[in-house]
C-alpha cells in the first residue's frame, strides 16, 4: 500500500471546503485501488490530499492519485480551478531511530555506518 500526497493549489482568495476528501473518493472508479482519502487543509506548502492505494509499483500509485485528483477538479464545482502542484510519496522520518541508520552492533555506540 502506498500513501500518495497530492498537492492543490485552490484559485486565489478560495479556501476549500473541509469535505474534498469525501468529493474526491466521490471521482475514484473501482478499479483504481484506492482504499482510503483523507484532506489536510492546512499542510505546510497548501492543502493536501492523502490518497491510499494498493498498486503494485509507486509510480503506478502516484499517476492513479493524480487521476483520481484531476478527475475531481473537472466534475466537483467545489474544485474547479484548483491545480495539482505535486502528487508524490512523502518521505517520512522514522519516529523510532529518527531518520538514522540502526546501530549494527549492538556494542559500538557510533551510529555511523561501518563502511
Amino acid at each position: 500500500m502506498y500513501l500518495v500526497h497530492v498537492q492543490l493549489r485552490p484559485p486565489a482568495g478560495r479556501r476549500l471546503p473541509d469535505h474534498v476528501a469525501g468529493l474526491v473518493a466521490g471521482c475514484i472508479a473501482p478499479d483504481e485501488a484506492v482504499e482510503h482519502v483523507t484532506f489536510h487543509p492546512e499542510a505546510v506548502g497548501g492543502p493536501v490530499v492523502g490518497l491510499f492505494l494498493l498498486s503494485a509499483r509507486l509510480d503506478e500509485a502516484e499517476q492513479t492519485a493524480s487521476a483520481v485528483c484531476e478527475r475531481a477538479i473537472a466534475t466537483c464545482p467545489e474544485l474547479r480551478g484548483c491545480l495539482i502542484l505535486r502528487s508524490e510519496v512523502p518521505l517520512l522520518e522514522d519516529p523510532v531511530t529518527g531518520g538514522r541508520l540502526p546501530i549494527t552492533d549492538p556494542d559500538c555506540q557510533d551510529p555511523s555506518p561501518p563502511f
